[in-house]
């Protein structure tokens, strides 16, 4: 089965193919252009190198949030794009999830997933790793980082936070967490690579749906709506 997994969810995106043997190539971008003129090319030119034609790719996955609102559109409606001529299976993944699968070799370590969600709230979800998979230990939410520094407070393992607010959230919060570290770099941010790994789990269960059924995840109103909302109670 060949897996193409899509992520552009925040200022990066990135492009991945996934075979049977597991993980076959990705291609990654963060050159601040914007993913509506980025992703598909990088998909274009991803397949072409790996001598794969769209239609020999069984599932699409996409990371369908939490995340930027604009990113997540643009990789949600990429993605429905590419299923829709051949009605293709498609895989929405948590943009949490998908980060957390790389460190999955983390042996009895806690993931902090972390996303930069503005007013000092973070995309958060925690994931246990065994070493091979993941055991997820809280929902996808949008939580106040002196909330989160709280519960990881009574977390008695280690604990590596990933994503690209991960930064933020070591910054905020390792004084008074203890066993707190980043990810390495190089496995810091969320890539398709991850979407990939989430979309096996989700095709394991049975859980794909058709290009019409995906809808990105955003987890919290827009900036816009919560203006608007904020207007109309005072009027």
């Amino acid at each position: 089965m060949l897996i193409l997994a899509l992520e552009s969810s925040a200022v990066a995106c990135s492009a991945a193919l996934w075979g049977d043997e597991g993980f076959i190539a990705q291609s990654y971008q963060s050159g601040g252009l914007t993913h509506s003129a980025t992703l598909l090319p990088m998909v274009r030119d991803l397949l072409d190198n790996c001598g794969v034609a769209l239609e020999a790719v069984d599932v699409i996955a996409v990371a369908v949030g939490p995340g930027s609102f604009t990113g997540l559109r643009i990789g949600v409606a990429t993605a429905k794009g590419l299923a829709w001529g051949e009605d293709k299976d498609c895989a929405p993944c948590s943009t949490l999830e998908s980060m957390a699968w790389p460190l999955a070799f983390c042996q009895d370590a806690v993931i902090v997933c972390a996303m930069d969600a503005r007013r000092k709230q973070v995309y958060n979800a925690l994931f246990l790793a065994d070493g091979q998979g993941l055991t997820r230990l809280t929902p996808d939410r949008a939580i106040s980082l002196e909330e989160l520094g709280e519960e990881l407070k009574k977390i008695e393992k280690t604990k590596i936070v990933v994503g690209d607010g991960a930064g933020l959230c070591y910054n905020t919060l390792h004084e008074r967490v203890a066993d707190m570290q980043l990810a390495p770099q190089a496995l810091r941010m969320q890539t398709a690579w991850g979407v990939a790994r989430a979309a096996v789990e989700r095709i394991n269960r049975g859980e794909l749906v058709k290009g019409r059924e995906l809808v990105p995840v955003y987890h919290r109103l827009s900036q816009a709506e919560r203006e608007r909302l904020e207007r109309e109670k005072k009027s």
